[in-house]
């Protein structure tokens, strides 16, 4: 019988919830001002060699972000140190983060088909 998951799956979903609780816990008292950040999903390679952080910012400031991604790359391997810690693995992945745009993205077109709706309605009352 087949495993529901596979093992990459697995290992993504773990490092998933350790890095989330690093970030808040551990890295927020490295970088003060680091805003408000989410992780959103973790890629594994095949040979668990190297894990894709997906990560959200919440703010508008496009240059508060690069500043926030320009820091979670430079405190890649001090998290990847404290996940090591954390997960009981053979070799510890090394962490890559990039940035989600999904949901920003989302909230974008959600926007643009109300305008679409809002001004087909009002070509109907006229």
């Amino acid at each position: 019988m087949a495993r529901e998951f596979s093992r990459t799956d697995r290992v993504g979903q773990q490092i998933h919830k350790e890095i989330a609780s690093i970030l808040q816990q551990e890295f927020k008292h490295r970088v003060p001002d680091l805003g408000l950040i989410t992780v959103s999903d973790v890629e594994v390679s095949k040979d668990l060699g190297h894990a894709k952080v997906y990560v959200t910012f919440y703010s508008d400031d496009e240059d508060k972000n690069k500043v926030d991604l320009k820091a979670l790359k430079e405190g890649a391997s001090f998290m990847r140190g404290l996940l090591s810690k954390r997960v009981r693995m053979r070799n510890t992945p090394s962490i890559h983060f990039v940035r989600d745009t999904s949901i920003t993205e989302g909230v974008r077109i959600s926007s643009l088909v109300d305008q679409v709706i809002r001004s087909d309605e009002q070509k109907k009352d006229n």
